[in-house]
């Protein structure tokens, strides 16, 4: 039988303050950092899940709710929100803080998958226990969410095969 963990056993809290090299134009924090941010800390939920290295497969979803102003801070939680045979998909959600004033807002959430590698491939996944409101709700789309990801991954190999990989100058 598979060991089974909590999601506040996988959660994963991580906070920085936006500084100027970390800001665009508009002087909020870039979207790439941003997402740096998301693939380290979902990386270790995942760790604590599986206590493997599995890769990042693809980050699933973002939406940027609200833009994290410069000197805010930004503090990315995670925790694995459902698990295949040979994936885990981990959610965040990123909420910000005027240091200033204290107001907190919802700037982000992400869905992300990560693979186990081949080397890992006879390992058996935990299984995974929500418990808060909020978890159960994140965690209870997951087979929704999975079965929508399986059916986009069709398509997009379909549209891989018709990208050319040819050097742009010798055509």
């Amino acid at each position: 039988m598979a060991s089974m963990n909590t999601c506040s056993q996988t959660r994963v809290i991580q906070t920085h303050m936006v500084m100027p090299p970390d800001t665009n134009i508009h002087g909020t924090l870039f979207g790439g950092r941003l997402m740096e941010y998301l693939d380290v800390v979902a990386a270790i939920s995942l760790r604590r899940h599986t206590k493997l290295t599995p890769v990042t497969a693809s980050m699933d979803t973002l939406n940027f709710i609200k833009p994290f102003d410069l000197d805010h801070s930004v503090c990315v939680e995670t925790i694995v929100s459902g698990v295949g045979s040979k994936s885990v998909e981990v959610f965040a959600k990123v909420i910000g803080e005027d240091l200033t004033s204290g107001e907190r807002y919802l700037g982000a959430t992400a869905f992300l998958t990560f693979v186990v590698t081949n080397a890992e491939r006879d390992f058996e996944m935990p299984v995974i226990k929500p418990e808060t409101e909020e978890e159960i709700y994140v965690c209870s789309g997951y087979q929704k969410r999975r079965a929508d990801r399986m059916e986009k991954r069709a398509s997009d190999k379909e549209f891989q095969e018709k990208i050319s990989i040819d050097l742009p100058y010798n055509t």
